[in-house]
Protein backbone atom coordinates (compact mmCIF):
# COMPACT_ATOMS: atom_id res chain seq x y z
CA UNK A 1 0.00 0.00 0.00
CA UNK A 2 2.73 1.96 -0.20
CA UNK A 3 2.06 3.64 -3.32
CA UNK A 4 -1.74 4.75 -1.90
CA UNK A 5 0.40 7.10 0.33
CA UNK A 6 2.29 8.81 -2.07
CA UNK A 7 -0.49 10.99 -3.57
CA UNK A 8 0.41 14.19 -1.67
CA UNK A 9 -3.18 15.35 -1.11
CA UNK A 10 -1.82 18.05 0.85
CA UNK A 11 1.36 19.21 0.30
CA UNK A 12 3.52 19.94 -3.32
CA UNK A 13 4.66 16.85 -5.00
CA UNK A 14 8.65 17.01 -4.83
CA UNK A 15 10.50 16.69 -7.91
CA UNK A 16 11.86 13.84 -7.48
CA UNK A 17 8.37 12.22 -7.57
CA UNK A 18 7.61 14.04 -10.48
CA UNK A 19 6.94 11.98 -14.23
CA UNK A 20 8.20 12.36 -17.78
CA UNK A 21 6.47 13.86 -20.46
CA UNK A 22 5.56 10.66 -22.22
CA UNK A 23 3.88 9.69 -18.70
CA UNK A 24 1.95 12.67 -18.49
CA UNK A 25 0.65 12.41 -21.91
CA UNK A 26 -0.98 9.42 -21.38
CA UNK A 27 -2.84 10.46 -18.00
CA UNK A 28 -4.33 13.56 -20.07
CA UNK A 29 -5.17 11.63 -23.37
CA UNK A 30 -7.01 9.00 -21.09
CA UNK A 31 -8.94 11.62 -19.42
CA UNK A 32 -9.67 13.25 -22.61
CA UNK A 33 -10.71 10.25 -24.44
CA UNK A 34 -13.66 9.79 -22.61
CA UNK A 35 -17.06 8.28 -23.69
CA UNK A 36 -19.21 11.22 -22.77
CA UNK A 37 -17.42 13.47 -25.90
CA UNK A 38 -18.29 10.81 -28.07
CA UNK A 39 -22.37 11.23 -26.40
CA UNK A 40 -21.60 15.29 -26.59
CA UNK A 41 -20.38 14.41 -30.50
CA UNK A 42 -23.77 12.78 -31.19
CA UNK A 43 -25.90 15.40 -29.39
CA UNK A 44 -23.79 18.09 -31.73
CA UNK A 45 -23.86 15.82 -35.15
CA UNK A 46 -27.74 15.61 -34.96
CA UNK A 47 -27.83 19.62 -34.51
CA UNK A 48 -25.18 20.69 -36.63
CA UNK A 49 -24.14 20.60 -40.35
CA UNK A 50 -20.80 19.04 -40.15
CA UNK A 51 -19.12 22.24 -41.39
CA UNK A 52 -20.47 23.79 -38.23
CA UNK A 53 -19.43 20.90 -35.80
CA UNK A 54 -16.00 21.40 -37.22
CA UNK A 55 -15.65 24.60 -36.22
CA UNK A 56 -17.83 24.24 -32.53
CA UNK A 57 -15.29 21.49 -32.00
CA UNK A 58 -11.94 23.75 -33.02
CA UNK A 59 -13.37 26.66 -31.06
CA UNK A 60 -13.92 25.19 -27.91
CA UNK A 61 -11.43 22.96 -27.81
CA UNK A 62 -9.33 25.81 -28.71
CA UNK A 63 -11.00 27.66 -25.49
CA UNK A 64 -10.53 24.25 -22.91
CA UNK A 65 -6.42 24.28 -24.36
CA UNK A 66 -5.86 27.07 -23.55
CA UNK A 67 -7.49 27.30 -20.45
CA UNK A 68 -6.24 23.54 -19.21
CA UNK A 69 -3.00 24.38 -20.43
CA UNK A 70 -2.50 27.69 -18.07
CA UNK A 71 -3.41 25.58 -15.32
CA UNK A 72 -0.91 22.55 -16.09
CA UNK A 73 2.01 25.76 -15.95
CA UNK A 74 0.70 26.89 -12.35
CA UNK A 75 0.32 23.15 -11.45
CA UNK A 76 4.15 21.83 -12.85
CA UNK A 77 5.41 25.11 -11.21
CA UNK A 78 4.60 24.62 -7.37
CA UNK A 79 3.66 20.71 -7.94
CA UNK A 80 0.28 21.73 -6.11
CA UNK A 81 -3.33 20.32 -7.01
CA UNK A 82 -6.34 22.45 -8.03
CA UNK A 83 -7.52 22.24 -4.38
CA UNK A 84 -4.35 23.72 -2.49
CA UNK A 85 -3.51 25.79 -5.46
CA UNK A 86 -7.49 27.03 -4.55
CA UNK A 87 -6.36 28.38 -1.14
CA UNK A 88 -3.91 30.99 -2.50
CA UNK A 89 -7.36 32.98 -4.08
CA UNK A 90 -10.01 31.80 -1.83
CA UNK A 91 -8.36 30.93 1.37
CA UNK A 92 -7.98 27.63 3.37
CA UNK A 93 -11.70 27.47 4.44
CA UNK A 94 -13.01 29.31 1.31
CA UNK A 95 -11.29 26.43 -0.91
CA UNK A 96 -12.93 24.35 0.63
CA UNK A 97 -16.53 25.25 -1.75
CA UNK A 98 -14.10 24.93 -4.72
CA UNK A 99 -13.42 21.47 -3.69
CA UNK A 100 -16.60 20.60 -2.71
CA UNK A 101 -18.05 21.67 -6.33
CA UNK A 102 -15.48 20.18 -8.08
CA UNK A 103 -14.95 17.11 -6.13
CA UNK A 104 -18.80 16.45 -6.01
CA UNK A 105 -19.31 16.87 -9.96
CA UNK A 106 -16.31 14.47 -10.64
CA UNK A 107 -18.51 11.78 -8.03
CA UNK A 108 -21.65 12.86 -10.55
CA UNK A 109 -19.31 12.25 -13.89
CA UNK A 110 -18.37 8.42 -12.25
CA UNK A 111 -21.62 8.19 -12.05
CA UNK A 112 -22.82 8.81 -16.05
CA UNK A 113 -19.44 6.85 -16.65
CA UNK A 114 -20.22 3.91 -15.03
CA UNK A 115 -23.86 3.58 -16.35
CA UNK A 116 -22.58 4.47 -20.00
CA UNK A 117 -20.81 1.21 -19.92
CA UNK A 118 -23.33 -0.95 -17.99
CA UNK A 119 -26.32 -0.01 -19.93
CA UNK A 120 -25.05 -1.26 -23.28
CA UNK A 121 -23.32 -3.98 -22.04
CA UNK A 122 -26.63 -5.02 -20.67
CA UNK A 123 -28.30 -4.53 -24.06
CA UNK A 124 -25.74 -6.90 -25.69
CA UNK A 125 -25.69 -9.74 -22.66
CA UNK A 126 -28.97 -9.73 -21.32
CA UNK A 127 -27.36 -9.49 -17.45
CA UNK A 128 -29.32 -7.10 -15.31
CA UNK A 129 -28.38 -3.35 -15.49
CA UNK A 130 -27.92 -2.70 -11.65
CA UNK A 131 -26.20 -5.99 -11.47
CA UNK A 132 -23.37 -4.74 -13.91
CA UNK A 133 -23.29 -0.96 -12.40
CA UNK A 134 -22.50 -3.10 -8.84
CA UNK A 135 -20.01 -4.87 -10.60
CA UNK A 136 -18.31 -2.44 -12.70
CA UNK A 137 -18.64 0.12 -10.28
CA UNK A 138 -16.13 -2.00 -7.33
CA UNK A 139 -14.01 -2.92 -9.75
CA UNK A 140 -12.92 0.93 -10.93
CA UNK A 141 -13.22 1.91 -7.69
CA UNK A 142 -10.72 -0.38 -6.34
CA UNK A 143 -8.24 0.55 -9.23
CA UNK A 144 -8.40 4.12 -8.24
CA UNK A 145 -7.59 3.56 -4.97
CA UNK A 146 -3.45 3.07 -6.22
CA UNK A 147 -3.50 6.56 -8.00
CA UNK A 148 -1.60 8.39 -10.31
CA UNK A 149 0.71 4.71 -11.45
CA UNK A 150 -2.83 3.07 -12.08
CA UNK A 151 -3.58 6.03 -14.33
CA UNK A 152 -0.58 6.02 -16.37
CA UNK A 153 -0.66 2.62 -17.07
CA UNK A 154 -4.21 2.35 -18.00
CA UNK A 155 -3.84 5.12 -20.22
CA UNK A 156 -1.10 3.15 -22.01
CA UNK A 157 -3.41 0.51 -23.05
CA UNK A 158 -6.59 2.38 -23.20
CA UNK A 159 -5.84 5.16 -25.43
CA UNK A 160 -4.19 2.92 -28.78
CA UNK A 161 -7.06 0.59 -28.22
CA UNK A 162 -9.49 3.57 -28.12
CA UNK A 163 -8.04 5.29 -31.37
CA UNK A 164 -8.01 2.22 -33.65
CA UNK A 165 -11.43 0.95 -32.77
CA UNK A 166 -13.01 4.12 -32.70
CA UNK A 167 -11.47 5.11 -36.41
CA UNK A 168 -12.98 1.83 -37.39
CA UNK A 169 -16.27 2.62 -36.47
CA UNK A 170 -15.71 6.25 -37.60
CA UNK A 171 -14.70 5.59 -41.55
CA UNK A 172 -17.19 2.94 -41.76
CA UNK A 173 -20.55 5.27 -40.51
CA UNK A 174 -18.63 7.67 -42.80
CA UNK A 175 -18.77 5.29 -45.63
CA UNK A 176 -22.76 4.60 -44.67
CA UNK A 177 -23.31 8.61 -44.82
CA UNK A 178 -21.80 8.84 -48.44
CA UNK A 179 -18.15 9.29 -47.25
CA UNK A 180 -16.59 13.02 -46.95
CA UNK A 181 -19.31 14.70 -49.53
CA UNK A 182 -21.74 12.64 -47.77
CA UNK A 183 -21.16 14.28 -44.34
CA UNK A 184 -20.21 17.64 -45.64
CA UNK A 185 -23.78 17.67 -47.69
CA UNK A 186 -25.45 16.61 -44.39
CA UNK A 187 -27.85 18.90 -42.94
CA UNK A 188 -29.74 18.25 -39.41
CA UNK A 189 -33.46 18.11 -39.24
CA UNK A 190 -33.37 19.63 -35.79
CA UNK A 191 -30.88 22.27 -35.78
CA UNK A 192 -29.23 23.60 -32.54
CA UNK A 193 -27.64 26.99 -31.44
CA UNK A 194 -23.74 28.03 -32.09
CA UNK A 195 -24.40 29.07 -27.76
CA UNK A 196 -26.23 25.66 -27.01
CA UNK A 197 -23.74 23.75 -29.33
CA UNK A 198 -20.31 25.53 -27.52
CA UNK A 199 -21.66 25.24 -24.29
CA UNK A 200 -21.67 21.68 -24.53
CA UNK A 201 -18.17 21.37 -26.19
CA UNK A 202 -16.61 23.29 -23.43
CA UNK A 203 -18.93 21.94 -20.87
CA UNK A 204 -18.18 18.51 -21.00
CA UNK A 205 -14.63 18.67 -19.78
CA UNK A 206 -14.84 22.23 -17.93
CA UNK A 207 -15.59 20.13 -14.38
CA UNK A 208 -12.21 18.00 -15.64
CA UNK A 209 -10.14 20.77 -17.25
CA UNK A 210 -10.43 22.75 -13.85
CA UNK A 211 -8.89 20.09 -12.37
CA UNK A 212 -6.16 19.90 -14.66
CA UNK A 213 -3.29 20.52 -11.76
CA UNK A 214 -4.14 17.26 -10.04
CA UNK A 215 -2.52 15.74 -13.08
CA UNK A 216 -0.33 18.02 -14.25
CA UNK A 217 1.20 18.55 -10.87
CA UNK A 218 3.56 14.99 -11.35
CA UNK A 219 4.97 16.83 -14.69
CA UNK A 220 9.10 17.24 -14.45
CA UNK A 221 8.24 20.51 -16.16
CA UNK A 222 5.53 23.43 -17.28
CA UNK A 223 6.78 23.13 -20.71
CA UNK A 224 6.11 19.09 -20.79
CA UNK A 225 2.72 19.48 -18.79
CA UNK A 226 1.53 22.38 -21.15
CA UNK A 227 2.22 20.66 -24.68
CA UNK A 228 0.54 17.42 -23.07
CA UNK A 229 -2.44 19.31 -21.78
CA UNK A 230 -2.81 20.65 -25.80
CA UNK A 231 -2.36 17.50 -27.20
CA UNK A 232 -4.72 16.46 -25.24
CA UNK A 233 -7.60 18.32 -25.85
CA UNK A 234 -6.76 18.88 -29.72
CA UNK A 235 -6.23 15.61 -30.31
CA UNK A 236 -8.06 13.66 -27.34
CA UNK A 237 -11.45 14.88 -27.57
CA UNK A 238 -11.62 16.52 -30.90
CA UNK A 239 -11.34 12.83 -31.62
CA UNK A 240 -14.08 11.61 -29.33
CA UNK A 241 -16.67 14.34 -30.25
CA UNK A 242 -15.47 13.20 -34.03
CA UNK A 243 -16.64 9.40 -33.50
CA UNK A 244 -19.59 10.31 -31.53
CA UNK A 245 -20.58 13.10 -34.36
CA UNK A 246 -19.94 10.79 -37.50
CA UNK A 247 -22.04 8.04 -36.42
CA UNK A 248 -25.26 10.21 -35.27
CA UNK A 249 -24.98 11.54 -38.86
CA UNK A 250 -24.49 8.19 -40.27
CA UNK A 251 -26.97 6.35 -38.50
CA UNK A 252 -29.28 9.10 -36.22
CA UNK A 253 -27.90 8.26 -32.90
CA UNK A 254 -25.97 10.25 -30.82
CA UNK A 255 -24.53 6.87 -28.54
CA UNK A 256 -21.38 5.52 -29.71
CA UNK A 257 -22.43 2.40 -28.24
CA UNK A 258 -25.45 1.95 -30.29
CA UNK A 259 -23.85 2.81 -33.37
CA UNK A 260 -20.77 0.46 -33.06
CA UNK A 261 -23.38 -2.39 -32.00
CA UNK A 262 -25.78 -1.55 -35.26
CA UNK A 263 -22.18 -1.42 -37.03
CA UNK A 264 -21.75 -5.43 -35.82
CA UNK A 265 -18.92 -4.42 -33.84
CA UNK A 266 -20.01 -5.64 -29.99
CA UNK A 267 -17.02 -6.99 -28.90
CA UNK A 268 -14.60 -3.83 -30.06
CA UNK A 269 -18.15 -1.83 -28.91
CA UNK A 270 -17.22 -3.08 -25.06
CA UNK A 271 -13.61 -3.05 -25.34
CA UNK A 272 -13.76 0.60 -26.51
CA UNK A 273 -16.40 1.37 -23.57
CA UNK A 274 -14.42 -0.57 -21.10
CA UNK A 275 -10.99 0.89 -21.10
CA UNK A 276 -12.54 4.40 -22.44
CA UNK A 277 -14.24 4.84 -19.45
CA UNK A 278 -12.07 3.04 -17.08
CA UNK A 279 -9.53 5.61 -17.02
CA UNK A 280 -11.60 8.39 -16.68
CA UNK A 281 -13.40 7.25 -13.68
CA UNK A 282 -10.37 6.15 -12.14
CA UNK A 283 -9.54 10.00 -13.23
CA UNK A 284 -12.85 11.48 -11.42
CA UNK A 285 -12.55 9.13 -8.64
CA UNK A 286 -8.80 10.69 -7.87
CA UNK A 287 -9.65 14.16 -8.37
CA UNK A 288 -12.91 13.95 -6.07
CA UNK A 289 -10.53 11.67 -3.56
CA UNK A 290 -8.06 15.03 -3.45
CA UNK A 291 -11.15 17.49 -3.35
CA UNK A 292 -12.46 15.84 -0.05
CA UNK A 293 -9.66 15.24 1.08
CA UNK A 294 -8.22 18.85 1.64
CA UNK A 295 -11.77 19.28 3.09
CA UNK A 296 -12.04 16.51 5.59
CA UNK A 297 -7.86 16.06 5.91
CA UNK A 298 -9.46 12.23 5.85
CA UNK A 299 -6.44 10.15 3.96
CA UNK A 300 -7.36 10.27 0.01
CA UNK A 301 -7.65 6.46 -0.71
CA UNK A 302 -10.75 5.89 1.78
CA UNK A 303 -12.63 8.98 0.25
CA UNK A 304 -12.23 7.36 -2.70
CA UNK A 305 -13.57 3.92 -1.72
CA UNK A 306 -16.90 6.33 -0.01
CA UNK A 307 -17.03 8.06 -3.34
CA UNK A 308 -17.21 5.16 -5.80
CA UNK A 309 -20.28 4.02 -3.94
CA UNK A 310 -21.94 7.06 -3.93
CA UNK A 311 -21.52 7.26 -7.54
CA UNK A 312 -22.78 3.99 -8.02
CA UNK A 313 -25.56 4.50 -6.50
CA UNK A 314 -26.70 7.45 -8.23
CA UNK A 315 -24.84 6.05 -11.45
CA UNK A 316 -28.78 5.32 -13.46
CA UNK A 317 -30.13 8.78 -12.35
CA UNK A 318 -26.90 10.74 -13.73
CA UNK A 319 -27.06 8.93 -16.61
CA UNK A 320 -30.86 9.74 -17.34
CA UNK A 321 -29.95 13.43 -16.64
CA UNK A 322 -26.77 13.96 -18.93
CA UNK A 323 -27.79 16.90 -20.51
CA UNK A 324 -28.82 19.02 -17.83
CA UNK A 325 -25.76 17.92 -15.96
CA UNK A 326 -23.37 19.21 -18.58
CA UNK A 327 -25.19 22.55 -18.37
CA UNK A 328 -24.66 22.68 -14.79
CA UNK A 329 -21.05 21.92 -15.27
CA UNK A 330 -20.69 24.45 -17.85
CA UNK A 331 -22.15 27.26 -15.53
CA UNK A 332 -20.67 27.10 -11.83
CA UNK A 333 -17.08 25.20 -12.02
CA UNK A 334 -15.34 27.80 -14.79
CA UNK A 335 -14.93 30.51 -12.40
CA UNK A 336 -13.13 28.17 -10.12
CA UNK A 337 -10.50 27.70 -12.29
CA UNK A 338 -10.76 31.27 -13.29
CA UNK A 339 -10.17 33.27 -10.20
CA UNK A 340 -7.13 30.60 -10.22
CA UNK A 341 -5.49 32.23 -12.95
CA UNK A 342 -6.64 35.30 -12.41
CA UNK A 343 -5.04 35.46 -8.83
CA UNK A 344 -1.43 33.36 -9.91
CA UNK A 345 -0.97 35.09 -13.50
CA UNK A 346 -2.61 39.14 -12.64
CA UNK A 347 -1.85 39.37 -8.99
CA UNK A 348 1.12 37.45 -8.08
CA UNK A 349 2.70 38.05 -11.46
CA UNK A 350 3.05 34.31 -12.06
CA UNK A 351 4.47 33.16 -8.83
CA UNK A 352 3.74 32.00 -5.32
CA UNK A 353 5.45 31.64 -1.97
CA UNK A 354 5.82 28.04 -1.22
CA UNK A 355 3.06 26.34 -0.23
CA UNK A 356 4.82 25.11 3.17
CA UNK A 357 5.66 28.33 3.67
CA UNK A 358 2.20 29.95 3.64
CA UNK A 359 -0.19 30.73 6.57
CA UNK A 360 -3.30 31.25 4.51
CA UNK A 361 -6.71 33.65 5.12
CA UNK A 362 -9.34 31.61 6.49
CA UNK A 363 -11.81 32.99 3.84
CA UNK A 364 -11.35 35.26 1.09
CA UNK A 365 -14.90 36.68 0.86
CA UNK A 366 -13.69 38.46 -2.79
CA UNK A 367 -13.16 35.50 -4.10
CA UNK A 368 -16.88 33.75 -2.88
CA UNK A 369 -18.68 36.66 -4.29
CA UNK A 370 -16.72 36.47 -7.92
CA UNK A 371 -17.57 33.11 -7.91
CA UNK A 372 -21.19 33.72 -7.20
CA UNK A 373 -21.08 36.45 -9.58
CA UNK A 374 -19.21 34.80 -12.10
CA UNK A 375 -22.27 31.63 -12.14
CA UNK A 376 -24.62 34.17 -11.86
CA UNK A 377 -23.34 35.74 -15.44
CA UNK A 378 -23.38 32.79 -16.91
CA UNK A 379 -27.04 32.14 -16.51
CA UNK A 380 -27.96 35.51 -17.29
CA UNK A 381 -26.10 37.25 -19.46
CA UNK A 382 -26.61 36.63 -23.59
CA UNK A 383 -23.69 34.28 -25.53
CA UNK A 384 -21.85 31.44 -24.34
CA UNK A 385 -22.60 30.36 -20.73
CA UNK A 386 -18.44 28.92 -19.78
CA UNK A 387 -17.25 31.55 -21.59
CA UNK A 388 -19.67 34.57 -19.60
CA UNK A 389 -18.23 33.13 -16.26
CA UNK A 390 -14.65 32.66 -17.67
CA UNK A 391 -14.28 36.72 -18.23
CA UNK A 392 -17.16 37.85 -15.95
CA UNK A 393 -15.53 36.30 -12.99
CA UNK A 394 -11.79 37.05 -13.86
CA UNK A 395 -13.06 41.16 -14.14
CA UNK A 396 -14.81 41.09 -10.92
CA UNK A 397 -12.08 39.24 -8.62
CA UNK A 398 -8.63 41.58 -10.11
CA UNK A 399 -11.10 44.51 -9.91
CA UNK A 400 -12.42 44.10 -6.42
CA UNK A 401 -9.28 43.05 -5.11
CA UNK A 402 -7.91 46.05 -6.38
CA UNK A 403 -10.11 48.38 -5.15
CA UNK A 404 -10.57 47.06 -1.63
CA UNK A 405 -7.43 47.50 0.80
CA UNK A 406 -6.22 43.95 1.74
CA UNK A 407 -4.15 43.07 4.39
CA UNK A 408 -0.63 43.42 4.57
CA UNK A 409 1.63 40.12 4.35
CA UNK A 410 2.46 39.63 8.14
CA UNK A 411 5.35 37.18 10.00
CA UNK A 412 5.01 34.24 11.31
CA UNK A 413 6.67 31.19 12.80
CA UNK A 414 6.02 27.91 12.21
CA UNK A 415 8.35 24.65 12.18
CA UNK A 416 11.00 26.79 12.52
CA UNK A 417 10.39 28.84 9.14
CA UNK A 418 9.31 31.86 8.96
CA UNK A 419 5.70 32.60 7.18
CA UNK A 420 3.57 34.96 5.97
CA UNK A 421 -0.47 35.25 5.15
CA UNK A 422 -1.19 35.45 1.94
CA UNK A 423 -2.08 38.84 1.62
CA UNK A 424 -4.92 38.41 -1.10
Amino acid sequence: MASVEKEFALQAVPQANRRGFWKILAVMLSLSFFSASMLSGGELGTGLSFMQFIWIVLTGNLILGLYTGALAHIAAKTGLSTHLLARYAFGEKGSYIASFLLASTQVGWFGVGLAMFAVPVAKATGVNVYVLIGIFGLLMTVSAIFGIKMLTLLGFIAVPAIAVFGSYSMVDAAGAAGGIQGLFDYEPTQAISIAAALTICVGSFISAGTLTPDYARFSKTSRSAVIANIIAFFLGNSLMFLFGAVGAMAFGMSDISDVMFLQGLMVPAIIVLGLNIWTTNDSALYASGLGFSNITKIPKHKIVVFNGIIGTVTAMWLYNNFMGFLTVLGTALPSIGAIILADFFLLNRGKYRPFDTMTFKQVNWIAIVAWAAGVAIANVAPGIPPINSLLGSVIIYVGLMKCIPQQAALPAKMKGKEEVIHDY
